[in-house]
């Protein structure tokens, strides 16, 4: 039978284009580390690849959330610790205020009280990252509006804030609360008034209005405490959780890199063979076309 040097010719053009393929393409895996350039490469690890950067990026959005929650935690944490010295002193005052005390000893004690209820104002309508801490999910709106007389003193404070809690998610089953509640928010404004209220008394020299205030600073103390635990295990859970998701994604990043990366030492050997193939396929092409009719002919 014979065979058409057309035919011949189509066929070496077509071997050497294949090896010319090859050859770029191992080359392009040496050079980049990756076995996989496009998708005909490996159809079912390039879907499996998806599947996993998918999961991986999710992994980093709950990472990022989980980050943002701890500096809330840590920030209303922060707040409520510096509430409760105010809580602490006060509770001194009051104590020093049931005792027999001179009107003028009385007087400082309500001047310091003062500063206190400031302090306490100060830091209850505190922000963070441009939100405020106490406000609920009212996070645009002040938690506490504050009264003064002619004088500027702080006659009281009214909570202005909302009962919700801010949530975050930390997987796809789980999520998180790391703003104070409700109860607390309004217990804030409570303790606020309590120390106005000891204030006054402090003023007034009554012993016994100094005793009715000190109830008040009692309860917010309570408030406080409470909160401050719970704060200190919400930032617990969302560390633990930071640590799952740490252990997630390098699992995720492992199995996306045994599926994507080349394995160099056989690849380079595999490239090798490859160019002797494709040397070899044109020294043999160029040996093959050289051949005329007049070469049988002869």
């Amino acid at each position: 039978m014979r065979i058409a040097s057309s035919t011949i010719s189509d066929n070496i053009v077509r071997q050497i284009q294949q090896l010319n393929t090859q050859q770029a393409r191992l080359q392009a895996q040496v050079s980049s580390g990756q076995r996989i350039t496009n998708p005909e490469d490996d159809p079912a690890a390039v879907t499996s690849v998806l599947n996993l950067t998918s999961s991986r990026r999710e992994v980093a959005q709950f990472t990022d959330n989980a980050s943002r929650a701890l500096a809330v935690s840590q920030a209303s944490y922060a707040g409520l610790q510096s509430i409760k010295k105010v809580s602490d002193r006060a509770g001194e005052l009051a104590t020093l205020g049931t005792g027999t005390l001179g009107t003028d000893a009385m007087q400082s004690y309500a001047t310091e009280t003062n500063q206190l209820i400031e302090q306490a104002v100060q830091t209850a309508n505190s922000t963070f990252n441009g939100d405020y801490l106490y406000s609920g999910t009212a996070l645009s709106t002040p938690p506490f509006t504050i009264a003064r007389d002619a004088s500027g003193q702080i006659t009281g404070v009214t909570y202005a804030g909302n009962a919700g809690q801010t949530s975050v998610n930390l997987s796809e089953t789980s999520s998180i609360n790391p703003s104070t509640d409700g109860t607390t928010n309004a217990g804030l404004g409570n303790f606020i008034n309590s120390l106005v209220s000891l204030r006054d008394a402090l003023n007034s020299g009554s012993t016994s209005a100094v005793s009715a205030a000190q109830a008040g600073l009692t309860t917010g103390e309570n408030v406080l405490v409470s909160s401050i635990a719970n704060v200190g295990g919400v930032q617990t859970r969302i560390q633990a959780a930071q640590a799952e998701l740490t252990d997630r994604g390098t699992s995720l990043d492992s199995l996306i890199s045994s599926s994507t990366d080349a394995d160099l030492p056989s690849t380079v050997v595999k490239l090798n063979q490859a160019q002797t193939a494709y040397k070899a396929a044109l020294s043999s092409a160029a040996n093959i076309m050289s051949v005329s009719l007049l070469d049988y002919l002869k």
